[in-house]
């Protein structure tokens, strides 16, 4: 069986072609094909992949890239401009670093990792998971939460919208009793928004020169709308102004804070302009207890922070090596599983059919005797095969193994065609006769 990941992101392939893929089910496609035995299909707005386990690599991968090739509407010669493949542990590395966003646009961003969820349900849903892709989702998820707990790699702002809520709070500890003005309702003051509301800022008012875009994004955030002509009187109340419009000229001018300090009695005002041109006039800065930050002031943090996540991100690249070696370890383990299976299996044949022999002498035992009987031989049972499953597993991925697997199979005398019959089979049969 071989692991193989072949997809395209924002790195390798335009939106335009992304598009044409994430539209399509390919995970329906993918369940159909012969040769692939396990299936996911992970779609988001930057990346399209397919993760399969085959028993025929070449012509697993030749199917994928010709169904890329139709879905995309590209040529056999152009596709590999245009996707990667990654197989074994080099597709396991990268499930790892996609899974902890890494491979994102945005190193760090969260949604990735939901995104990584919900395709693996959706596999799960459709039944086209098996044992490796569930144990390798399972490790992904837990690569992903170990990389956010013991790396900053998630902390740091490297939005100017989320790097201005950042500012506020390292100004004021906490938003939960601050009010804020939002001064524009563009894109980039909704962005905002969101931020404040998600950091618990307890009022955001919204101003705008159209009052019914004003309207529109206050009803997004149970807040209220006001008017620019509402602005001055706004600045008495508020904490925090951020601006975001797209006006040539100063909003924001000296004239229009002229005493305001003393009717504020001292308490600080603070200007955060995100936007170009710029919405506050740099002189605001001069009056007493009135603070101006610009964007200029909030991409230095945002370039500040993106240096911080790089360096978290070697961390978190030196996590995702070790957990590698432990998938790989795993993986090793399943040349010797059939063998510990038909053991396990001859074991408890020869248990269900002691206890059959003894049937007769232990026909007048109540169910809580015949249970305890039960326990105490399949413990002696699993006792005694306990020593070679654990030297068996011991040789998983070393050279000699299938000299090791012959050996245990002619010992033991086990029969390939045994099915999987396992103990509460014995322990059923047993107790109800």
């Amino acid at each position: 069986m071989r692991l193989l990941d072949i997809g395209m992101n924002h790195k390798t392939a335009p939106v335009e072609i992304r598009e044409k893929l994430a539209s399509d089910d390919m995970l329906d496609y993918l369940v159909r094909l012969d040769s692939v035995k396990e299936a996911i299909s992970l779609k988001t707005c930057n990346r399209v992949e397919a993760i399969v386990v085959t028993d025929n690599e070449d012509r697993a991968r030749r199917s994928i890239l010709s169904y890329i090739c139709r879905i995309g509407n590209l040529s056999q010669e152009n596709i590999l401009n245009f996707v990667y493949i990654f197989k074994d542990l080099d597709a396991v590395r990268h499930i790892f670093r996609v899974a902890s966003s890494l491979d994102s646009m945005v190193i760090g961003e969260p949604q990735i990792l939901g995104q990584v969820k919900g395709a693996y349900a959706e596999a799960v849903k459709k039944k086209s998971t098996g044992v490796i892709l569930n144990t390798l989702m399972h490790r992904a998820f837990h690569v992903a939460k170990k990389i956010r707990t013991e790396t900053g790699i998630c902390e740091a702002a490297v939005s100017v919208s989320y790097a201005a809520v950042e500012l506020a709070k390292k100004i004021f500890g906490s938003l939960a009793d601050k009010r804020v003005l939002l001064i524009g309702a563009g894109e980039m003051s909704e962005l905002t928004a969101r931020h404040l509301m998600s950091n618990g800022a307890k009022e955001v008012i919204v101003a705008n020169r159209t009052f019914e875009r004003a309207m529109e994004l206050a009803s997004k955030f149970n807040s209220y709308p006001i008017s620019f002509d509402e602005i001055p009187a706004y600045l008495l109340e508020v904490d925090i102004v951020i601006t975001s419009t797209a006006a040539p000229d100063y909003i924001i001018t000296t004239d229009m804070l002229k005493g305001i300090s003393r009717k504020r009695r001292n308490k600080a005002l603070f200007f955060i302009d995100i936007a170009v041109p710029r919405d506050v006039d740099p002189e605001v800065n001069k009056l007493d207890s009135v603070y101006v930050y610009d964007i200029d002031d909030l991409k230095g943090i945002v370039q500040m922070n993106m240096e911080q996540r790089r360096k978290e991100a070697m961390k978190a690249e030196r996590i995702i090596e070790e957990e590698v070696l432990k998938f790989k370890r795993w993986l090793e383990t399943l040349d010797v599983v059939p063998t510990i299976i038909l053991l396990k299996n001859k074991a408890y044949s020869v248990l269900e059919r002691e206890l059959k022999r003894s049937e007769s002498k232990l026909r007048d035992l109540n169910p809580k005797q015949r249970e305890a009987v039960f326990v105490l031989c399949k413990s002696i049972v699993e006792k005694l095969i306990n020593d070679p499953i654990l030297f068996l597993k011991s040789k998983a991925g070393r050279p000699t193994v299938d000299t090791y697997l012959d050996l245990t199979k002619k010992l033991f005398n086990l029969d390939q065609q045994q099915g999987e019959r396992i103990y509460e089979d014995s322990r059923h049969k047993f107790n109800n006769r």
